[in-house]
């Protein structure tokens, strides 16, 4: 029987700084609700050709790897591809906001607490793959 991810995960060596799995789901707790409103706007608003699509790529993008995280994560198990799937994350985000600045500048500033805590668990994921190699 394989071992239950949480099992996995806390076996992994990593920062003493690493947040309590509650912490990470609080926290996400609070952005997705940012990202749905946002995201959201971009996309109908592109949808409705009110805005150009070359500025919702960079969202989609970084939707799609940002769900594709917690699978490659912990249901494959994968760190390398986890850490580079979360380097996707984060560089979307400054492209992100920059794609949409001048035509929203309030999506591009809802992004900066998104743009912090993935910084900060990239930070993170990073360490935790070099140090379960």
């Amino acid at each position: 029987m394989p071992m239950e991810w949480r099992d996995w995960y806390d076996a992994l060596a990593k920062p003493s700084w690493t947040p309590a799995p509650a912490t990470i789901g609080l926290i996400w707790s609070i952005l997705y609700p940012v990202i749905l409103v946002t995201f959201g706007w971009v996309f109908l608003r592109a949808a409705s050709g009110r805005l150009p699509w070359t500025v919702a790529l960079p969202f989609a993008l970084n939707l799609a790897a940002n769900l594709l995280f917690t699978p490659i994560q912990f249901r494959l198990r994968n760190l390398p591809l986890a850490a580079a799937d979360i380097l996707v994350v984060l560089t979307t985000i400054p492209w992100m906001m920059a794609a949409v600045w001048r035509h929203h500048p309030w999506v591009a500033l809802a992004q900066l607490p998104y743009l912090a805590w993935v910084a900060i668990a990239t930070v993170l994921q990073l360490a935790i793959t070099a140090w379960n190699r």
